[in-house]
């Protein structure tokens, strides 16, 4: 009896330590929130700023445009931006030079992240996609992988009938 008693007292004492340790851990944690900067948003909400060390980056270059989508690594998108929403008009949203400027662009929204590495997905055919990729690395982010995932058909679409003069 004694020795069972013995045993209970130190698990108690044991799970005692726990909830002690839990507290302490759980007020560091308070205080750490308390430290990160806050953010208000349009509706007057606060936000903190969350450090996402790795991500991915969706370039899709079409003939037309040239958008860049940053995401952490669950898909969820931090930021993003269009040679279009840059100011660039007609036939100069697919140039190389609108495409650097639009990972720019995008680099300013997510500096205060603390992103360092990132994955690339490439997607589409246009001008734009080579340059937005050697802007990433000129920025200073460490590139893991890139990944193109350009969708190419395999023998295309039923042709259309043969005409008949």
């Amino acid at each position: 009896m004694s020795e069972e008693t013995k045993t209970t007292q130190d698990t108690k004492a044991e799970v005692k330590g726990d909830e002690q340790v839990g507290k302490e851990e759980s007020a560091k944690k308070i205080a750490s929130a308390k430290q990160q900067k806050y953010f208000r948003t349009a509706k007057g909400k606060r936000r903190t700023h969350i450090a996402v060390p790795r991500g991915r980056a969706y370039i899709q270059s079409t003939l037309n445009n040239t958008i860049v989508s940053i995401t952490d690594q669950n898909g969820n998108v931090l930021a993003w931006a269009s040679a279009g929403n840059c100011g660039f008009r007609g036939p100069k949203k697919s140039t190389p030079y609108a495409a650097g400027k639009v990972v720019e662009k995008v680099l300013e929204k997510i500096d205060n992240l603390g992103m360092k590495e990132l994955s690339v997905h490439v997607i589409g055919i246009g001008n734009g996609r080579d340059s937005a990729l050697r802007s990433l690395n000129a920025k200073g982010l460490n590139i893991i992988s890139i990944k193109e995932t350009t969708p190419v058909p395999h023998n295309g679409c039923r042709p259309r009938r043969a005409r008949r003069i």
